[in-house]
């Protein structure tokens, strides 16, 4: 990781954090996918490897004794884009990539709204506030049929 990707990531909330972990995830995606559409199979299985241990981190992070159901509901998510990529690894299949991908942006952007809003009640991400420094790898999820759709 460069100098300014490390330094861009002091001081981050812990959604903001989880945010940057989705955006690993896409940009490792997408590098398999240039990998597949050139034939070069090393390629995307590094980079498919690296998008699937940022999948395992996320899962290993879920609080299941706190989240209840949207931990559940991460979990199965998790899960679920796991078997998808090894599949679209397995095919080289670009399409199934880019499904996953607009999977795992589904995901970010409500990730990305948890942010903003978090910086909204406190005013600022550096504001200092508890609740900030509080891992929080949850998203809110209000309706629970919606959320289910991810399930493989």
């Amino acid at each position: 990781m460069s100098s300014y990707q490390e330094h861009a990531l002091d001081g981050a909330s812990p959604v903001d954090l989880v945010v940057a972990l989705y955006d690993g995830i896409i940009r490792f995606l997408y590098a398999a996918i240039a990998a597949a559409e050139r034939g070069d199979v090393t390629g995307r299985r590094v980079a498919v490897k690296r998008a699937l241990a940022i999948l395992i981190h996320l899962q290993a992070r879920l609080r299941m004794d706190i989240g209840g159901r949207p931990a559940q509901v991460l979990s199965e998510f998790y899960a679920s884009m796991f078997a998808l990529i090894l599949q679209a690894s397995h095919a080289a299949s670009t399409q199934r990539f880019e499904e996953v991908v607009s999977c795992v942006r589904t995901i970010r952007d409500a990730w990305r709204q948890v942010a903003i809003d978090t910086a909204i009640d406190t005013g600022s991400p550096a504001a200092g506030n508890s609740a900030q420094r509080r891992p929080l790898l949850i998203p809110p999820i209000a309706d629970t049929d919606q959320a289910s759709r991810w399930t493989a």
